[in-house]
């Protein structure tokens, strides 16, 4: 059946409200316009991110659609569309890249100007592609994946290899990317260096591999979930640490463990206080703390300037640095060459009517990623 132009009726995840379950319902996807593509979505990950959209961490505009880490095929394009043809398998975009902003024409920076942090909620001419039950439903994030088709600007789209299986690929959407590029692109951590990464969940994991792989000689895990330890040494942390086994200070601990400190921090969580803590845990002078997690919406920071004033430095990573539509097939490309193994990272695959049981797996810490998968 040829749906090109036509609207789309099909199964989403919408959230009505905050604090409000997922409700599955039937939603009208809209044709793509002038610079849009419409995507069938095969698999998608289930992220914090997303969870925080639910409790006011990070802003949405209700009703809304989230997701945005998936791998999909091309179902339909817009007027202008000249990248991208049906039939193509793809990642949708959290972070765009249009190639005409200031940002995007930078070499070094890949926060383009269409990135939507703020929860506006709509494309570009101001409107939603989804309705229900009569009610239109906004987007977030440019993508919205908890959906069986979405729609999003051509610019937030990269296309991969058709051989990469959507349950491991999809992480390129958001996970293994993010971590993988914070060690790689914005640490540029050096060969064997200390690193110390906070948070061992999908990102973090991201992060220790891309730190193995930089050269790193020493990967140290910290979380107050144990049960995530062994997930972080079989991707390559040496040794890991709960905060909760000890009455110092982690940046104490840390230095004791090390006899110095450490030259590489990565904070994962989006707490505030932890971000504090990973900054005070790197070396006084020539250490590097990157900021990985989402900090808290409209959220103030206070700390010790002398943390700064020493040397440190103290960074922000948003997607891991990578240039998405030019880098994301590599990367792609570089996981079929069996460049790195992303099977740890993967404990749940559940179907797309499961997704409450996907959230309440992340909430109570029992998952890495979880991906819903779908079934047209």
């Amino acid at each position: 059946m040829n749906t090109s132009g036509k609207v789309i009726k099909c199964k989403a995840a919408v959230l009505w409200g905050l604090e409000q379950p997922f409700s599955i319902e039937e939603i009208e996807v809209a044709p793509p316009k002038a610079h849009e593509v419409r995507i069938k979505i095969l698999a998608t990950g289930i992220c914090r991110t997303d969870n925080n959209a639910t409790t006011g961490v990070m802003p949405a505009k209700f009703p809304v659609i989230v997701g945005h880490e998936a791998v999909g095929i091309v179902e339909s394009i817009g007027e202008g569309v000249t990248s991208l043809k049906p039939g193509d398998k793809v990642i949708p975009l959290c972070v765009p890249q249009c190639g005409i902003c200031s940002n995007c024409l930078k070499p070094d920076s890949n926060y383009c100007d269409m990135l939507d942090i703020v929860g506006k909620g709509v494309l570009s001419d101001g409107t939603s592609r989804f309705t229900c039950k009569g009610k239109p439903v906004y987007h977030y994030m440019n993508t919205s994946t908890f959906t069986e088709y979405t729609v999003v600007r051509d610019v937030a789209v990269a296309k991969i290899d058709a051989a990469a299986p959507p349950e491991k690929a999809c992480l390129f959407g958001c996970a293994f990317t993010t971590g993988y590029g914070a060690a790689i692109n914005t640490a540029k951590v050096t060969p064997g260096s200390t690193c110390a990464v906070f948070g061992l969940g999908g990102v973090g994991l991201s992060v220790i591999i891309g730190c193995k792989i930089a050269g790193a000689s020493r990967i140290i895990g910290v979380d107050i979930n144990p049960r995530k330890f062994e997930k972080a040494k079989a991707v390559g942390a040496t040794e890991c640490v709960n905060p909760k086994d000890h009455t110092k200070p982690i940046s104490e601990v840390l230095k004791e463990m090390t006899g110095d400190s450490v030259r590489y921090t990565f904070e994962v969580t989006g707490n505030l206080d932890t971000m504090i803590d990973a900054l005070a845990s790197c070396h006084k002078n020539c250490g590097m703390s990157v900021v990985v997690g989402d900090p808290p919406a409209s959220s103030v920071l206070t700390f010790d300037p002398m943390l700064v004033f020493d040397g440190r430095t103290w960074k922000g990573c948003i997607f891991g640095g990578w240039k998405p539509v030019n880098d994301l097939p590599k990367l792609v490309s570089d996981f079929m060459a069996k460049k790195f193994n992303l099977d740890e990272l993967v404990t749940h695959i559940l179907p797309f009517d499961k997704i409450e049981e996907g959230f309440n797996l992340l909430k109570k810490g029992e998952s890495i990623r979880t991906v819903l998968t779908f079934q047209h």
